[in-house]
């Protein structure tokens, strides 16, 4: 199987398993527990159809959005993800390149592996900071900074990361940065040696946001031991409004699954809230992203950006996403994939087809531009 034989999501998932070590594939593709929320995301688009118009001129399509201040010509985004020089050696410059190509915003990680400022240098499209609340509030204040003097746009704070979940695929494996792999966790990359000589031949792996608090080169603290003993779990709204009133710009909350938590996000001056379950890997059972996209934007959409991600594998999932009011979609496994399989080629590759998705489909649902996408466009089944 090669790049040009990639069609959608699946075909690039594929390639990726083909060409990643198990352990490092299953960091990807895998969710909390049971992983039904991780299944459910996806799901949940099945239970939705589109009603279509027909004969309303659909010659020309503008797919161009505008959301946290930002002028996007593509209503998705490439999500903040972590570690994605594992999955291929160019990582997040591959991705900003592609994100750029296609006039759309690109997310950089705390946990990401190329320096927010280094692709701040590389790309013109609007980038997104991705943050995680430490108890060192002095760090917290000095990383923001950093976002401000490298040109960040927006501020993305996870609110639904106070603790990982719980991952058992990473635990069969022993996967863990750095690497703590169980015998046959290191047998599947014996077996994937082409990843190796990668690793090995291109700069050293290093989490650059991070580098300054994460010892990395002893392997003295993992990700893991990050997440439990760096972050803050008594983080509350009255820490996060200093930090929005600190940052003084858009500010955006990802994580939000209830309209409750919606209001006070716009009680506390933020921009821009994100419905998010964290693709299905944090708290299984978990509703759906799509299955509460409704009610938060019924709540606060005319108040603020509702932004919408985890499960989109298709154009028609965006535009049902889109029907019902979020501003933009963001991707996550979709790009990772491709990333994965073929580097910046298999991002574009990705992303080309997805923009022939969606004009192919606004055409099909009658619509000429995004914002006449509405709710009359979709029946649910009961």
């Amino acid at each position: 199987m090669r790049l040009k034989d990639c069609h959608n999501f699946q075909d690039f998932r594929t390639l990726a398993k083909k060409r990643l070590p198990s352990p490092i594939f299953n960091y990807i593709d895998g969710g909390a527990d049971d992983e039904t929320t991780y299944r459910r995301n996806t799901a949940a688009f099945e239970t939705c159809d589109l009603v279509p118009s027909v004969l309303t001129g659909v010659k020309d399509v503008d797919l161009s959005v505008t959301v946290m201040g930002q002028k996007l010509a593509l209503p998705i985004y490439c999500s903040p993800t972590a570690l994605q020089r594992l999955f291929h050696h160019d990582g997040e410059r591959a991705v900003a390149g592609a994100a750029e190509k296609y006039g759309t915003m690109f997310g950089v990680s705390s946990l990401g592996t190329v320096s927010m400022e280094e692709i701040a240098k590389q790309t013109t499209t609007p980038q997104v900071y991705q943050f995680y609340f430490h108890k060192d509030r002095a760090l917290n204040r000095a990383m923001m900074q950093r976002a401000k003097d490298s040109g960040i746009q927006v501020m993305m704070l996870t609110v639904d990361s106070i603790t990982g979940g719980n991952r058992e695929r990473d635990l069969r494996t022993g996967f863990s940065i750095p690497f703590k792999l169980n015998l046959s966790g290191m047998l599947q990359f014996v077996l994937k040696p082409m990843w190796g000589i990668n690793y090995v031949t291109h700069e050293k792996f290093r989490l650059p946001q991070l580098e300054e608090h994460v010892d990395m080169g002893s392997g003295a603290t993992s990700i893991g031991d990050y997440f439990t003993n760096m972050l803050d779990p008594s983080m509350n709204w009255d820490d996060v409004a200093e930090m929005v009133k600190f940052w003084d710009g858009q500010f955006c909350l990802k994580g939000i699954m209830s309209r409750e938590d919606a209001r006070k996000a716009v009680e506390i001056g933020c921009t821009g809230v994100i419905i998010s379950n964290h693709g299905g890997r944090q708290l299984d059972g978990s509703r759906s992203s799509f299955d509460q996209l409704a009610e938060i934007v019924d709540e606060v959409g005319d108040e603020i950006d509702v932004i919408f991600d985890s499960g989109v594998q298709r154009g028609t999932h965006v535009l049902k996403a889109l029907s019902l009011g979020a501003k933009a979609v963001g991707i996550g496994r979709m790009y990772l994939y491709p990333l994965a399989a073929a580097g910046q080629p298999g991002v574009e590759r990705a992303l080309g087809l997805m923009k022939a998705e969606l004009e192919r489909d606004m055409k099909l649902m009658g619509k000429t531009s995004i914002d006449q996408l509405t709710k009359d466009n979709l029946r649910f089944r009961s």
